[in-house]
Parts: structure tokens; sequence; C-alpha cells
């Protein structure tokens, strides 16, 4: 069976691969769409390997990015996929694949590089209990194994880790538009540790349902799993796709009688396509819309009419615009997004002054001395921008220089002084006078090298 974009660009977003088809099965999902141009999903249009059983993937992502605020110790405050300014970094090193042998699959992925220790700190859930699950699983994007059956157009079982795209965003920087998320994907689900059914009743259509151990969490906070499920359509024509995730559970440590609903929804539209231009080849956009709440054990969703059980939610909503040229080796992106979060339940907490030991009064607290305030009331709201330029001479290589402005209403950014120590250093013993520097908004501009095969 040959590797084309439908096949290809299945197994980057669904982990999908190919199998043999049998007289059971209709066809493949998405059979002839182009989805190369989604925000979220791979861009290539053909794989160079051709391997029975196995289909290798390849990922490399550096970057080097400037804070114009310029913190003493180079930390970057609340991103997922920066952790170091005015430094050439390592973001991730991603490589594994798909395996396949009479409709049993699995799927690897590893990560190294300095996500492997940005992205499982927002995860609190091993706190409780032993074996350091954090640690088990830092060096694993991805990791699955199921059974494909040949039903309508494919129906899958998997369990392990995988994927969430809670937020629209690809957690693999080279499929999505713009390097720095927007709140909306910064602040949601990566991944999901569990079980996934994928149904494909039709060309067009995909269903997920999910039963996970929570939300991005490696373990379990209390005794009821987290649930959720996902509905996908694509447009014959490839001009459309719409998306609607939906997840619900206890994700407060300790907290059992607290749940928490967050719906996540998309509409990408391609509403410009001439691919051999060597003007404007395309353009499209994609707007993301959240809403979501916490209720229960001192808090009241959306309602803030009690003063002891103020409102917890969740709204937030993001847009993006691209325009591709020269025959689609350039494109340049524009957009951004907006976020407000009572009681910063999903807030990325700023670094504090790092200590040997969690703070086990509140282990839902980020660790170090001074730690960020997130109680049941507290305020939060956020706002971004970025634009971003690429060059992609070829379908795995990619070019990034980008500017990003993010602000909030609270004191939240990296300032001069950085979050660490006086110095900089971890190093450092403390003045007693000191804080972490945390101030209202931050320009960066960022340089990207991206690339996959």
């Amino acid at each position: 069976m040959s590797t084309s974009i439908k096949q290809l660009s299945v197994a980057a977003l669904l982990g999908m691969f190919p199998f043999a088809l049998t007289a059971q099965q209709k066809g493949e999902p998405f059979e002839g769409i182009d989805q190369s141009w989604q925000n979220g999903n791979d861009r290539r249009d053909s794989s160079v390997f051709h391997i029975p059983y196995f289909t290798p993937s390849l990922m490399v992502d550096v970057n080097y990015t400037h804070s114009f605020n310029r913190p003493n110790d180079n930390t970057v405050v609340g991103s997922t996929t920066l952790s170091r300014n005015n430094e050439v970094q390592l973001n991730a090193l991603h490589f594994g694949g798909d395996f396949n042998y009479k409709n049993a699959r699995a799927r690897v992925m590893t990560q190294f590089g300095t996500r492997s220790m940005v992205v499982p700190r927002n995860d609190y859930s091993p706190y409780r209990g032993q074996y350091k699950l954090a640690d088990a699983y830092r060096y694993l994007s991805e990791a699955s194994v199921g059974y494909h059956f040949n039903k309508w157009y494919g129906i899958n079982v998997d369990a392990g880790l995988f994927m969430s795209y809670v937020g629209l965003n690809s957690y693999y920087q080279s499929e999505n538009w713009e390097y720095q998320a927007s709140f909306t994907s910064d602040n949601t689900p990566w991944f999901f540790n569990g079980v996934r059914l994928q149904v494909y009743p039709s060309k067009t259509i995909k269903v997920e349902a999910w039963l996970i151990n929570g939300w991005q969490s490696y373990g379990r906070f209390n005794s009821m799993p987290g649930f959720g499920g996902s509905f996908c359509y694509m447009s014959k024509s490839s001009n459309l796709k719409v998306i609607s995730n939906n997840y619900f559970g206890t994700d407060a440590a300790g907290i059992k009688a607290r749940k928490r609903f967050h719906s996540d929804n998309s509409v990408l539209h391609r509403y410009y396509n001439r691919p051999g231009s060597k003007g404007i080849s395309r353009m499209a956009f994609s707007l993301t819309g959240d809403i979501g709440f916490e209720k229960g054990g001192g808090v009241n969703g959306f309602d803030n009419s009690d003063p002891a059980k103020p409102a917890q939610y969740f709204a937030s909503a993001m847009f993006y615009n691209r325009i591709w040229f020269m025959k689609n080796k350039m494109a340049w992106t524009i957009g951004g997004g907006y976020m407000t979060n009572p009681g910063r339940y999903l807030v990325l907490y700023p670094t504090g002054q790092a200590s040997p030991l969690p703070n086990p009064s509140d282990p839902t607290k980020t660790e170090g001395a001074y730690p960020f305030s997130a109680n049941p009331g507290d305020a939060f709201s956020g706002w971004d921008a970025s634009t971003n330029l690429d060059f992609m001479p070829n379908q795995s290589l990619t070019f990034r220089v980008e500017f990003v402005h993010r602000a909030a209403n609270v004191p939240y950014f990296a300032g001069p002084g950085g979050v660490t120590s006086q110095s900089g250093y971890t190093t450092t013993p403390l003045d007693p006078s000191w804080r972490p520097d945390l101030v209202k908004s931050e320009n960066r501009f960022i340089l990207a090298l991206l690339f996959r095969l």
C-alpha cells in the first residue's frame, strides 16, 4: 500500500498505520482528503520509508528565544514549549514509529530534551504514592498497543500513553502553525494515560471514547478515573475540519467531591488553494473555543454568588490565519487568543525557587519556596498575539522566526530578577528579602529549526 498524504496524516493525528484491508472494511478513513494544510497535523505528503510491519518516525526541534524582560536566570515562565532564554536548546528529540502485524498495532515515540522536563512538571499525580511516575514516563511521548478491527472504515482499541489533541495544537511542533502555543492550547492536556476506542463509521468521520487516569496525568488523583471523547469531521473537498473534544473527571488532589468538565471545539477552513502558484498558493484559518468548570469541594462552577464557594471555570478562544506562497515553500501566520481561569486550576504555575522536596502540605502547588497562588477565587486572565514566518525548503525541514506578546492581569511572567535567586543560580543562598520577580507581560522572539522524517 502506497504511503500517501491521506495515510500519513492519519498516522500523525490518530495513531493509525497502513494495514491490509479485508472485504469487511470499506476503505481507509479520510481517504483522498488533503490534511497537509491543517493546524496541528503532519504537513508531509509522502514518506521516505517503505518497511514492512514498521513505519519509522524521527523529529528534532531546536530553538532559541529571547525575552525582552531579560530575566537573570534565563528561565521561561508559563510555557510548555520554551524553557530557557538566550540559549540554544534542544527542545525535543523524538524517534520511534508505528508497528503492525496482522491487525495487531503499537506506537512508540520517545522524547528527549528540555520538553521531557517541562511537561511532566505540570502533572502532580506522581505525588500520590510511590515509584516516581514522572521519572518512569519522562522519556516517552507515546507508547500504546492495540488491535485494529476491519469494520466500516476501521475500529481501533489502544491502551497506554497517547496524545490528547485537546486544544487543537499538536504536541509535536513541526505540525503546528505557531511555535509558542496560545493560552488555550498551552493550558490544556498534551497526553492521556489509559484506554482509547476509535471508530470510523464513514470516510469523513472519526469518533473516539477515552477511559483515562486523568487530565494530563500519569496517575490518578482520586478514586474516579477520567472519561472523555472526541468527534472529528473532514469534508470530502478537503477544505473543512470540525473537532470537538470533551472531558469529565476529578483532578483536584484529595478532593473527591470536586468534578471537572471541559469542552474543546475547533473549526479549520481552507478558503483558497492554488498549490502551483508562485504567489499566494493557499490560505486557511483555525478557530478554537474552550469552556469548562470545576464544581464541588468548595468551588461552584460559573456561579459566584456565594463568597464561601467562588466560581471556578475556564473560558478561552484562539484564532490563527495562515497564508502560504512560493508553491507552499513559505508561509506567514498571525493570530492569538484570550483565556480567563478563576481559581487558576489550569494555569501553568510559574517556577518558584527550587527546593529538594515538594510542599508536603499541598502537592498541587509547584515545587519551590514561593509557589504561585492557586486558591479558589484567585483571578487569572491572559491574552497573547504572535506572528511568524516559515521557510520550508522541503517537506521535512522548517525554519521559523516568530514574535510573541503575552500579558496577564496579575504578575505572572519572569521579570529581570528571575524566579530562581538574586543571582539567578540555584546554588546561591537566598536573601531573606528576595522574591521571584514576576511581571504582567512579556515580549519575545523565537528562532526554531524543525526536522521531521
